[in-house]
């Protein structure tokens, strides 16, 4: 990864007309680099196939979209990129129009159908852009269905951001299928961090109905919770299911290990260096979805140990 944009032995000769490089801006805190690992396998399957192609990744993290959009702007001023790789989509999201605005070619990431994008069918500036989409309503079917087997009633979830698509698509896949099985869920909304995870979790399990399950839109949050839970007595999984978004060593050296949502993150990567490759090759970009998550089922989930009700 290339993190300054020049240089490397993936650098293209200066004069050649092309950078060599593939931008990717990511609107986060950057503390959560460190621990969160989703982000760090996704770049290296990127930039694994790239390097094939003497391309390399021009990495860029940022405080908010509004700094984002600034990137974009410099990047082409500067022709620093060929092509960008647009992560964690939101509704309405302002970014779209300013990448056309300026010429920039993009590959976006994440989101089944929505807005128009792609296939131009609605929308501000409905102009198809090439994607890998994901299915994120699929997996939360699977995890509920696997809580509601054990008996759980009262679920919860601590979701991401809720202005991010994918957040949207997965609440609702929840609200939507506890509304088929007859209850209601909690859905209360982080941001990924330790500190949403561990609060967030004191609160559920503080209130007047707490959950038997809850669960977490990544794994740096569910890690937290379970501490949290163990600090309020609340066993796992005796009195409280787990399920955590996103597999990872965090995951698997928990104890009790957590169930989780896994999905093979560094092909999730390749896919998207492939759509870029044709992009700036000027060529069809095939329509791509990423991998699959699936539930896999740890220490972290048993069966509810009462019977709840709604």
């Amino acid at each position: 990864m290339d993190a300054s944009g020049g240089g490397g032995t993936n650098a293209v000769d200066a004069g050649s007309g092309f950078s060599g490089a593939v931008g990717l801006v990511l609107a986060r805190p950057a503390r959560l680099l460190g621990i969160e690992p989703f982000f760090m396998e996704f770049i290296a399957g990127i930039e694994e196939r790239l390097a094939e192609r003497g391309l390399s990744v021009l990495l860029h993290v940022v405080a908010d979209q509004e700094a984002e959009v600034a990137a974009y702007r410099r990047w082409a001023e500067r022709e620093l990129v060929e092509a960008v790789v647009v992560v964690n989509r939101t509704v309405a999201d302002r970014r779209l129009p300013v990448l056309r605005e300026l010429g920039l070619p993009a590959v976006l990431v994440g989101a089944g159908d929505d807005l128009g994008e792609p296939g131009g069918t609605g929308g501000p500036g409905s102009r198809a852009m090439p994607a890998v989409r994901t299915d994120d309503a699929g997996p939360v079917r699977e995890a509920l269905a696997h809580l509601l087997d054990l008996g759980h009633r009262r679920i919860a979830r601590i979701s991401g951001p809720a202005d991010l698509l994918h957040t949207r698509a997965r609440t609702e896949a929840l609200v939507e299928g506890c509304r088929e099985a007859g209850i209601e869920p909690v859905v209360v909304e982080g941001d990924y961090s330790g500190e949403a995870g561990a609060g967030l979790t004191r609160e559920l399990l503080r209130g007047p109905q707490p959950p038997t399950a809850i669960l977490y839109d990544n794994d740096v949050m569910a890690v937290a919770g379970l501490g949290a839970a163990r600090e309020l007595g609340v066993a796992v999984p005796d009195r409280l299911s787990l399920i955590a978004w996103d597999d990872s060593t965090l995951c698997r050296l928990a104890s009790p290990p957590l169930t989780t949502m896994s999905v093979d993150v560094h092909r999730y990567g390749v896919l998207v260096a492939e759509s870029v490759l044709e992009l700036v090759d000027g060529e069809p970009v095939a329509e791509r979805w990423s991998p699959t998550a699936r539930c896999v089922p740890r220490g972290s989930t048993a069966r509810c140990p009462v019977r709840s009700t709604a």
